[in-house]
C-alpha cells in the first residue's frame, strides 16, 4: 500500500522560504517539494538549483498544474489574494503566510472560495505551536494561576527600511504592525478569546518609510480581561517577553518571541508556592507543519485556519482605522 504523501508546490522565493520552510520541509518524512514559482525566472531557477527540486516555474497557472497537492504561499502579502484563489479552483490544499491578505473583504472571499472547493486553508501563524506556549494555554484554560487578568505581549527588532516588500505599502499593507502585530494579535487571541474592542496607536518614531515603524494597543476580550501588545521595527535590544496575569498569580515567557536556537524559558509565579521555571526548546517552525500534515492527510480542518487570518485582519484594519481617525481629528 502506497503511503500518501503530502507534494509541494511552493509560491515565493523569498528568504523565509529559502532558508527555513525549504530545510524544514526537506527533513519531514511524508512531504516532498515538487515545484517552485516566482515571478522571477532568474530567482526561482536559482532556488531549484540550490536544493534540487525539479520544477521551477514562472507562470502560476503551470505551477499549479504540476503535480503538486498542496500550496504553501510566502510571496508578497499583496499576492495572497489571487494565488489562494487560483490554488483552491485547482483543488490545492493551502498554507498561507501571515497576514491572510491586504483587506478583510479579500481574506472573506479566499476563505469562501476555499469553503466552496472543498479545500483547507491554514494559515501560518507558527508562534501557537511552541510546547511552551502551548502549556501556558492550557495553565490559563485551567485557572491554576486564579481567574485571567491580563497579558502582555512585546515584539521588537530592528528593520531599517530597504527594498524589502515589507516597506511598500502597496505590497504589504503597512510595516510593523501588518509583519508581526499580527502574530501578537493571534496570540492574544489564543490566550484571551475573541476580541470586544482594540485601542492603540500607530506610528513612524525612528525611521520614516511609508510603512509603519511602531504600533501597540489595548484590548478588551469579550470573556473578560484585558491584553496588551506593542511591536516595532526600531529597536536594537530588547526584552520580548510575554506576561500573563492572573488573581492568584502570573506566568513569564523569555526567549521564545524574536529568538532563534535558544531554549524558551516559562516562569511560573503562584500564590503560597516556590516560584518555578522551566526551560524548553522547539522548532516553531516544524511543530505548525507537522500539525498541518495531519490535517491535510487526514481531511481534518486545520488548527490554525483562513477564519483565524481573517479575524486578525479585521482587527489590524479596526486598529489602523482607529488611528486614522486621531490624525485626522
Amino acid at each position: 500500500m502506497i503511503k500518501p504523501k503530502l507534494k509541494w508546490g511552493i509560491a515565493g522565493c523569498g528568504k523565509f522560504a529559502e532558508n527555513a520552510f525549504i530545510p524544514t520541509i526537506q527533513l519531514m518524512r511524508k512531504n516532498k517539494i515538487i515545484s517552485l514559482f516566482s515571478n522571477s525566472n532568474e530567482r526561482v531557477n536559482e532556488l531549484a538549483k540550490k536544493y534540487g527540486i525539479t520544477n521551477a516555474f514562472s507562470d502560476y497557472e503551470e505551477f499549479l498544474k504540476s503535480d503538486i497537492n498542496c500550496v504553501y504561499i510566502s510571496s508578497a502579502n499583496a499576492h495572497h489574494f489571487e494565488q489562494v484563489i487560483k490554488a483552491a479552483k485547482a483543488g490545492k490544499n493551502i498554507l498561507c503566510e501571515k497576514p491572510l491578505s491586504i483587506n478583510s473583504l479579500e481574506a472573506e472571499k479566499m476563505v469562501k472560495t476555499c469553503e466552496e472547493n472543498i479545500v483547507w486553508l491554514a494559515t501560518s501563524y507558527v508562534y501557537r505551536f511552541h510546547p511552551i506556549i502551548k502549556k501556558v494555554k492550557e495553565l490559563i484554560s485551567n485557572e491554576y494561576i486564579g481567574k485571567f487578568v491580563s497579558i502582555n505581549l512585546n515584539f521588537n527588532t530592528d528593520f531599517v527600511p530597504g527594498n524589502n516588500f515589507r516597506f511598500n505599502k502597496s505590497l504589504s499593507g503597512g510595516g510593523a504592525l501588518r509583519d508581526i502585530g499580527t502574530h501578537m494579535i493571534d496570540l492574544l487571541r489564543f490566550f484571551g478569546g475573541e476580541i470586544k474592542t482594540i485601542e492603540g496607536f500607530i506610528d513612524n518614531i525612528i525611521y520614516k518609510s511609508e510603512t509603519d515603524d511602531f504600533a501597540c494597543a489595548i484590548v478588551q476580550f469579550e470573556k473578560g480581561g484585558y491584553g496588551y501588545f506593542n511591536v516595532s521595527f526600531n529597536n536594537k535590544k530588547a526584552f520580548n517577553r510575554i506576561e500573563i496575569l492572573g488573581h492568584k498569580g502570573a506566568l513569564s515567557i523569555e526567549n521564545l518571541i524574536g529568538v532563534k536556537n535558544v531554549p524558551a524559558k516559562l516562569t511560573i509565579l503562584r500564590e503560597g508556592e516556590a516560584k518555578k521555571a522551566f526551560r524548553r526548546r522547539g522548532n516553531k517552525l516544524h511543530y505548525m507543519l507537522k500539525s498541518v500534515q495531519h490535517s491535510f492527510l487526514n481531511n481534518e480542518p486545520p488548527l490554525v485556519n483562513g477564519y483565524d487570518g481573517l479575524m486578525n485582519m479585521k482587527l489590524m484594519e479596526e486598529l489602523e482605522r482607529k488611528c486614522q481617525m486621531k490624525k485626522e481629528s
